[in-house]
């Protein structure tokens, strides 16, 4: 083994425990999943990670941030024929969030959808006081009733991943891992630490996970040894490779745990899911 292959986490690792069942639910910890850059499995990460964390008893909020509405899409619901979204409770006088709440086939897992409507909320928010903490206003009712609520964030640095990262305890990075990918990272981590010192003290970088990983290639290998030199025990010992069955999964509108229960994609989000409890990251 080089120096550089032992930089490389190990996604056969089996050693996170089982989660213990819970006696009960909430205060929710709330994750924001983010990268400015599209493509690189934030979607498919908030779906799977959320499943597989409503698997193991905890009840499970996924929040839509994202105009385009795919994580909706991907849980089977249609944002689009529905009148009221999360963009409804952002701009509300008296938001009412249990109002849209849908939940999914997954038990325990509930989502708040989104669709393009929500591209005019930044328009809207601008002039309004705290603008900033508007998601947080929106979310606070239900904190007591989930153990983890996980924001999808839209693919960019604006004012909607701004509201997310204030109502946030913590942020995962996923992570492609392609060199470009890694560029845009730097620009996350002081956006993040811009919103730690002035709007949001208790935020931190839960964790990177590399995404979309191909083992054959010396490239992958090269970008999952340099995140790991970069980030230490930030990047989390589970990685996701790469595999058709995520888009199939995403076609049939259903987490891949419950689509393909027995595959390595599955067991992958289960490990995720059973490594971000160990690490305080959910009850």
């Amino acid at each position: 083994m080089t120096a550089q292959d032992s930089l490389l986490p190990d996604s056969s690792d089996n050693s996170f425990p089982v989660p213990e069942e819970l006696s009960s639910h909430g205060p929710a910890r709330i994750i924001a999943m983010s990268n400015q850059k599209g493509g690189v499995g934030k979607t498919t990460t908030t779906i799977n990670l959320a499943a597989a964390l409503a698997e193991y008893g905890r009840k499970v909020l996924v929040v839509d941030f994202d105009p385009q509405g795919a994580a909706s899409a991907g849980l089977g619901v249609n944002a689009r024929a529905l009148d009221r979204t999360i963009y409804n409770e952002l701009i509300a006088s008296k938001p009412d969030i249990k109002s849209v709440i849908v939940p999914t086939s997954v038990p325990n897992l509930d989502i708040v959808p989104a669709n393009i409507d929500l591209s005019a909320a930044e328009i809207i928010l601008i002039n309004e006081v705290a603008r900033e903490q508007s998601l947080a206003r929106v979310l606070r009712p239900v904190l007591d009733d989930y153990d983890l609520i996980i924001i999808d964030c839209q693919p960019s640095l604006g004012l909607l991943t701004i509201n997310a990262l204030t109502a946030a305890h913590g942020v995962i990075i996923p992570l492609e891992a392609e060199y470009f990918a890694m560029r845009g990272v730097a620009l996350l981590t002081e956006q993040i630490e811009r919103i730690q010192d002035r709007l949001n003290p208790r935020l931190q970088l839960d964790g990177v996970l590399l995404t979309m990983i191909d083992m054959r290639t010396l490239h992958s290998r090269e970008v999952m040894a340099s995140v790991r030199e970069g980030f230490g025990d930030k990047v989390y010992q589970t990685y996701i490779a790469r595999t058709i069955k995520f888009p199939d999964a995403t076609i049939a509108a259903l987490p891949i745990t419950e689509y393909a229960p027995n595959h390595s994609g599955a067991q992958a989000y289960r490990q995720l899911a059973r490594e971000v409890v160990s690490r305080g990251q959910c009850a």
